[in-house]
């Protein structure tokens, strides 16, 4: 979607390729692009760790307000700078649950490989009632 919107902008603006600079409005568009490009395979790579060594249910919901938190960025970037920031917090923060999860889930794997202990079962088991 994104790509489409920038050359629906390189049309509506008339930006030739390669140029990446021309009015505002492009510009926004254009940066927006490249913004959710950049962080598109520390997404993917997080989301893919989080769904085979904690949850794929945690994953895929991340993953989804992750998508959802992008898009706003987006198309709050394409209308002004500042109607970035907002969905940019929320994605960074979705993004973060992500290496928090990923980072979980492997060092609990590490811990059941060389230690024998589950340490995420064990700590379910610490606070469910009996």
């Amino acid at each position: 979607m994104d790509a489409a919107e920038v050359i629906y902008a390189r049309r509506k603006y008339s930006v030739s390729p390669p140029s990446t600079t021309g009015p505002p409005e492009f510009e926004r568009v254009f940066r927006a692009q490249a913004n959710c490009s950049e962080y598109f395979p520390i997404f993917v790579i997080t989301l893919w760790v989080t769904g085979v060594f904690f949850s794929q249910a945690a994953a895929c919901v991340c993953g989804l307000l992750y998508l959802y938190g992008r898009l706003m960025y987006f198309q709050g970037y394409s209308e002004s700078a500042h109607g970035r920031l907002a969905p940019l917090y929320f994605s960074a923060k979705v993004l973060w649950t992500l290496i928090g999860l990923a980072a979980l889930g492997v060092l609990n794997t590490m811990c059941d490989l060389h230690l024998g202990l589950d340490a995420l079962q064990q700590l379910c088991g610490f606070f469910s009632p009996n």
